[in-house]
């Protein structure tokens, strides 16, 4: 008999994981070992367990899907984990990746791709949904001090109250103002904020 994919779930909205447990308890090779509510639970269940496949939600309580991931990757180095959440952003994706995830779906993809990523990740694959990697290929990559400045924009801030907040000179902020619109291709501040949101830059 072929043996099952072992999955560990973490997700801490109990309808969304009764309903992913249940698609993955249908199939003839796959078997749900463990649900894990919040981030830290599933680090704890993983080393009960040592499962074969995570499936992590990126936000929750105690310790965050990204969190989790980095902590496990940290003390299993082969874990293979995919990430399922709401925010499909650019930004979302390359942090995850980042933190070890194989593969990131949104909430919203359908069984048969669900299932056809946790296959993909447990023969050692990375899998990313058409959609999300055009996401991914396409967007520009702003630097550290680009990002902090980017946030004080979302929080309403001046280029004046920029500049003092990260200790750099008013010419230095506004020159960092300048590449941001240019690189996320937009005109103005609020143009900016609102693209921020969108791709996960910033999370309100």
């Amino acid at each position: 008999m072929k043996s099952l994919i072992r999955i560990l779930v973490a997700e801490d909205h109990l309808i969304a994981r009764v309903g992913v447990t249940s698609i993955i308890n249908m199939q003839s090779d796959m078997k749900v070992v463990a649900e894990a509510v919040n981030g830290q639970q599933a680090l704890q269940l993983f080393r009960k367990h040592l499962p074969e496949v995570v499936l992590l939600d990126i936000r929750m309580p105690v310790l965050s899907g990204l969190e989790a991931a980095a902590a496990i990757r940290t003390e299993f180095p082969d874990a293979r984990m995919i990430a399922l959440t709401t925010y499909g952003g650019d930004e979302d994706i390359r942090r995850a990746l980042a933190a070890g995830v194989k593969a990131y779906l949104t909430k919203d993809v359908l069984h048969g791709e669900l299932l056809k990523a946790i296959r993909a990740v447990h023969a050692g694959q990375v899998y990313l949904p058409a959609r999300l990697a055009a996401i991914q290929e396409h967007s520009p990559h702003l630097s550290a001090r680009e990002v902090e400045v980017l946030r004080l924009i979302v929080d309403g801030l001046p280029n004046k109250l920029i500049a003092r907040t990260l200790n750099i000179a008013d010419a230095t902020a506004k020159n960092h103002v300048k590449n941001i619109l240019s690189k996320l291709g937009v005109q103005d501040r609020t143009q900016a904020a609102t693209t921020a949101i969108q791709r996960g830059i910033v999370h309100l």
